[in-house]
């Protein structure tokens, strides 16, 4: 025997697909908000700056020029240091960013967005 169709279930398909919709429009954004940004990550007091994009590609270095009068090995570990500031900051953005997408309110039974 065929199940009757209720009505109510096309309404409820067509608001999950209208949110899935926004929620798609959403994360374009962030992507490309994410791609065109840019930050720093610094390390030894703002001995060395790192400018890096939202896509992890270094576009800048700067070093304070007494830090070239250090060990390489200590300038090496501050420039390790930057990129991982840098990175840091990446990805809290992203995370930022990424927690409005939980905002979009699923119908009622569809429980709440993985996290």
């Amino acid at each position: 025997m065929n199940k009757p169709t209720n009505p109510n279930d096309k309404i409820g398909l067509n608001e999950i697909m209208k949110r899935a919709q926004e929620m798609q429009k959403k994360l374009q954004d962030i992507q490309k908000q994410v791609a065109e940004m840019e930050v720093t990550g610094q390390s030894g007091g703002g001995a060395v700056k790192i400018v890096m994009t939202g896509q992890h590609y270094a576009k800048k270095v700067t070093l304070d020029p007494n830090l070239l009068k250090e060990e390489k090995s200590i300038i090496e570990d501050l420039i390790a240091a930057a990129i991982n500031d840098a990175t840091d900051k990446i990805e809290r953005n992203l995370r930022d960013k990424m927690g409005g997408l939980a905002g979009i309110k699923m119908p009622e039974g569809m429980g709440d967005l993985p996290k």
